[in-house]
C-alpha cells in the first residue's frame, strides 16, 4: 500500500549550484549528500515535513540523470511514493498490468529498497517505489 510522497527527484548539473537556490532563497537546508557509485548519482537530501527532495547529479558521462538532462533538461526527474512492502506492491501493479523498469528491487540513496515504474504505465511520469525501515 502507498501511504505517502517519499521525494520528489530533481536533476540538477549541480548540486552545489542549485543548493544555493534551495539553502539561500527557499531556506531548506540540505541534511546530507551520498554518492550511489551503482546508479552514477550524487544525491543531496533536502528533508521538507515527513518528505523530501533529493537533488541527483550525474557522476558520469553516462549516467543516467546526465543523460535525462541533455534531453530534457534540469528539473523533475521522478515522484517517489513510500510502500510498507516493496515486493508485494511490484506483485499487485504487475497483476495489474504495470510495466517495470526494474522489477527486482535494488538499494537506492538513503539505504531504501526502490523499484521504477515505466512512464509507459504511468501517463508519462517516472515513478519510483520506495521502501524504508524506519
Amino acid at each position: 500500500m502507498i501511504h505517502k510522497i517519499d521525494h520528489i527527484g530533481i536533476a540538477a548539473e549541480s548540486i552545489e549550484k542549485s543548493l544555493k537556490f534551495y539553502s539561500e532563497q527557499l531556506q531548506i537546508e540540505c541534511e546530507d549528500i551520498e554518492y550511489i557509485e551503482s546508479q552514477k548519482v550524487k544525491v543531496a537530501f533536502l528533508p521538507l515535513g515527513d518528505s523530501e527532495i533529493e537533488l541527483l547529479e550525474g557522476t558520469d558521462d553516462d549516467s543516467v540523470i546526465k543523460n535525462f538532462i541533455s534531453k530534457r533538461g534540469q528539473g523533475i526527474h521522478h515522484i517517489a511514493f513510500r510502500v510498507n512492502s516493496l515486493e508485494e506492491e511490484i506483485k499487485r501493479l504487475k497483476e495489474l498490468g504495470i510495466v517495470f523498469i526494474n522489477e527486482n528491487p535494488s538499494y537506492g540513496a538513503g539505504a531504501a529498497k526502490i523499484a521504477f515504474l515505466h512512464p509507459k504505465s504511468t501517463g508519462g511520469v517516472l515513478v519510483e517505489l520506495c521502501e524504508r525501515e524506519v
